[in-house]
């Protein structure tokens, strides 16, 4: 049985319980302890490494690359698919929105997700309109993919959007009323990023409320192509 809900306590986010509820795995639990400040606050570089870009290259469709305190991630994103959502997307990268914002949720062995809080968990509003649900698309959440978040309200993603760690099929579009999550895109270089995120040590206050216990920074995003 999948529940969705959202963080309201921190001011949005979707939130994706499965059953009893994903554990984060080695957390904490207890009290709203942020997370610690990351020591590298700074990106070590501000462009995309060789094999990024050899990765984009070889891609057919737009790519984007971004860099995290965990290292970088190059996705390619499926406009044919998601034509609305990867042009959200896009316009929130185009717009420097993704810089220094936080990965604020890693749930272990099921999602990553970030896109929509800054240093000391402070909620960054979003800059656009929500957008339609694109879930059925015939894309699956499978490792690697890149979907967007959003609350109980299909048609409510903004910002956000969540990595699958792991295949998340019962994520798909099945109905109209149990319509999923639109994935936009994979990642075609830096899965090893996402295994590095996914292990990071974590406080664990609920099920859906699982962060890092040093902050996890999207140092940049930017689109190749």
């Amino acid at each position: 049985m999948l529940l969705v809900s959202a963080l309201t306590a921190c001011g949005g986010g979707a939130y994706v319980e499965v059953g009893g509820g994903h554990g984060g795995g080695g957390g904490g639990g207890g009290g709203t302890q942020n997370p610690q400040p990351n020591p590298n606050p700074n990106p070590s570089t501000l462009s995309c490494s060789a094999a990024g870009l050899a990765a984009s290259a070889a891609s057919t469709w737009g790519t984007v690359c971004m860099l995290t305190s965990s290292g970088e991630i190059v996705v390619e994103l499926y406009d044919t698919y998601a034509p609305q959502t990867v042009a959200n997307f896009y316009k929130y990268v185009a717009a420097g929105y993704y810089t220094k914002t936080l990965i604020h949720r890693v749930d272990r062995d099921f999602v990553v997700q970030g896109g929509g809080y800054t240093t000391g968990m402070v909620v960054k509003p979003p800059l656009y309109a929500p957008i339609k649900l694109e879930s059925n698309n015939d894309l699956s959440n499978l490792r690697g993919t890149i979907a967007m978040a959003r609350r109980s309200d299909a048609d409510s993603a903004t910002s956000q959007f969540f990595f699958n760690v792991v295949d998340n099929t019962s994520l798909d579009y099945q109905s109209a009323a149990n319509p999923g999550y639109a994935v936009f895109g994979r990642i075609i270089s830096g899965l090893n990023t996402l295994d590095a995120i996914n292990v990071v040590p974590v406080y664990s206050y609920s099920s859906t409320d699982i962060q890092p216990r040093t902050e996890v920074l999207i140092y940049w995003a930017q689109r190749l192509k």
